[in-house]
């Protein structure tokens, strides 16, 4: 089984994001229609344009896939609530955010425990604010702490200021203090380099998240024997839980390359993959022909990743979705979407393809993987759809 969570691919509004500030939102379809259409045939082809109208994909999908689209029924719209719940775990309370800063009694333990005040403490896009800091940063070692509309407390450091291991250490710091009702979503690193005036992030990233409450499907598929690999942020978005080996990606591609190389496995095994590249690199940066580019050139790897999943000894099942949106045209907003997802599957048996219409629940994707593999997923959220994929 392959999970392709594509951050930030949102299709559509959902149904509350009047509540969240995001009527009208659509982040695949604006991106689209920002470039004069997208060039993605087999996105295409396994139904994309299908789940919602997108300049240059055609409302179709072949023989032997599925697609729809999902609702989330957790309260939030960050990576930590998308990604829980696709494995079965509802968040019923969003994780605090910040909008003013973070209070002193966050910030004055924090500065204790690492010898250093901190730069900032603003809601702040992160480019911007490690352009207007950074060089403040370099002069003093203070590190830069800010937050977004999402529930997180980050660390800007540059690599030659504050070595990786160090800055690592200063977000372990921080992810202690948050508890409470300070339990903020994540604690992220976010290393830079370059000299002043071109600055620029680097793909060390590491995000600190809180340990999901409850099991999940990560943790029931190892419970049946079932190897759990993850490709990207995974491991940090499920606290380290439920997995049998892990990866960290340094690009779009980079990801795609490792989940194949997972997908050789020879025996029963769950893949899950974060593209984080769509949200950090161009829907917080309000990039939509970024974004447009990125999508187009994962559509040219979606062959070899159907065939790893599906072909060979198995056959098995492809799965691509979001965790949330992020609109890069939903301006001035730097931050995500409350969207609906896609749910695109390749792998169905039958002449024709699957609607799945609107499932009710991000959880149904995974409640089909534990189906698929034969998982007790007893306890988990959301509604098996594997039936209505002829398996």
């Amino acid at each position: 089984m392959f999970v392709l969570v594509c951050d930030s691919f949102g299709v559509g509004a959902a149904p509350d994001a009047v509540a969240y500030g995001d009527a009208g939102t659509n982040t695949l379809s604006h991106v689209a229609a920002a470039v004069g259409g997208l060039d993605a045939p087999n996105l295409a082809a396994l139904g994309l344009g299908a789940v919602t109208p997108m300049e240059g994909l055609a409302p179709q999908a072949d023989p032997g896939t599925a697609h729809g689209r999902a609702t989330e029924r957790s309260a939030g719209k960050d990576s930590t609530t998308g990604h829980w719940e696709i494995a079965g775990l509802i968040v019923e309370h969003p994780f605090p955010t910040y909008p003013h800063g973070f209070p002193p009694e966050v910030i004055e333990p924090f500065e204790e425990r690492i010898g250093r005040q901190v730069l900032g403490n603003v809601p702040a896009s992160g480019t911007e604010i490690i352009a207007e800091l950074g060089q403040e940063h370099v002069r003093t070692g203070r590190p830069i702490v800010y937050t977004s509309a999402d529930s997180v407390f980050q660390v800007a450091c540059h690599v030659d200021v504050v070595p990786l291991a160090e800055l690592y250490e200063w977000c372990r710091v921080a992810r202690a203090i948050l508890d409470g009702p300070n339990r903020v979503g994540r604690v992220i690193a976010r290393p830079f380099d370059g000299p002043a005036g071109a600055y620029v992030r680097r793909p060390e990233r590491r995000d600190f998240s809180v340990v999901p409450p409850a099991p999940t499907l990560l943790d029931a598929c190892q419970a049946a024997g079932v190897a759990v690999y993850g490709v990207g942020k995974i491991v940090d978005l499920y606290g380290g839980r439920g997995l049998t080996e892990y990866r960290y990606s340094s690009s779009n591609e980079n990801g795609v390359d490792l989940s194949i190389d997972y997908l050789r496995s020879p025996e029963p095994c769950l893949v899950m993959a974060n593209l984080v590249d769509f949200d950090s690199k161009y829907g917080h940066r309000n990039d939509a022909p970024g974004y447009a580019a990125a999508v187009e050139a994962l559509d040219r790897r979606i062959p070899a990743l159907v065939e790893a999943a599906t072909g060979g000894d198995g056959p098995g099942l492809f799965f691509l979705t979001g965790d949330h949106g992020c609109d890069p045209t939903n301006l001035p907003s730097t931050d995500h979407t409350r969207e609906y997802t896609p749910v695109l599957v390749a792998g169905a048996r039958g002449s024709a393809a699957v609607d799945l219409g609107t499932r009710a629940c991000f959880g149904d994707l995974g409640a089909t993987v534990a189906d698929a593999l034969g998982v007790d997923a007893a306890g988990l959220a959301g509604a098996s759809f594997l039936e209505a994929l002829g398996l």
